[in-house]
């Protein structure tokens, strides 16, 4: 019965982790934070994740602004780490923002998975990643052929898990519930948004996190929808 299947892209093709990594690690080096404290490259990236990923499921949620986000969690991550605020590199946050995009490694099997499902069914993204970063990741990355509707949530004006963005996502793609799927990591914004709408959901699960009991069907590897689909 499924025609549509519905993307997220950041954590589920694009490999956010991997990416900052690579991003942060350069960062931290060109504004040589050893000399204002910061002593570990491997403890300031865990801090900023963690910090980031606290900000953004606020932002999921609607609670907080891009702008809020893109100002507390590098601040936050310097302060914690016990850099004086006179000393906390200002442009850091917009380095970040501008180089990180531009990193192309995605998830193993990545393309090999796109390309088959390509053929048989119509596929779509929908992400609560920024607009600009959004579509650089996109481009430099070849996705844009893979998929036939690329929905990004600023434009939309509400995040996942808002029901209102799978409603303008099914509307946009000219999908009905029972013909759509949606696969992405977040158990809010992914899972449990599409569940809530009334289409079927897939956890994109990397990391083998523990799987909430409302969550029916989960994938460890990209390359495991080959045998679903």
């Amino acid at each position: 019965m499924i025609k549509h299947i519905f993307f997220d892209l950041d954590h589920t093709i694009w490999d956010f982790d991997k990416n900052a990594q690579e991003t942060l690690t350069e960062l931290y080096h060109k504004y040589e934070l050893l000399s204002i404290g910061i002593t570990s490259c491997t403890e300031f990236i865990e801090t900023y994740t963690e910090n980031n990923q606290l900000l953004w499921a606020e932002y999921h949620m609607g609670r907080i602004t891009k702008e809020t986000l893109r100002a507390k969690r590098f601040h936050q991550t310097f302060i914690q780490l016990g850099v004086p605020p006179d000393l906390v590199p200002l442009e850091f946050e917009d380095d970040y923002v501008r180089m990180s995009p531009m990193k192309k490694n995605l998830f193993a099997g990545s393309e090999r998975v796109l390309g088959y499902l390509q053929n048989k069914y119509t596929l779509h993204i929908i992400s609560n990643g920024f607009k600009e970063t959004t579509l650089t990741k996109m481009d430099l990355c070849n996705l844009n052929p893979y998929f036939s509707n690329v929905i990004i949530s600023e434009d939309v004006g509400v995040n996942k898990p808002d029901k209102a963005i799978f409603e303008y996502a099914l509307q946009k793609a000219g999908a009905q519930k029972h013909e759509s799927i949606m696969i992405g990591d977040s158990i809010e914004a992914d899972i449990r948004g599409a569940q809530d709408y009334g289409i079927k959901a897939i956890f994109f699960n990397p990391l083998n996190k523990e799987k909430p009991e409302d969550v029916e069907w989960q994938i460890c590897e990209l390359e495991e929808l080959l045998l679903h689909f």
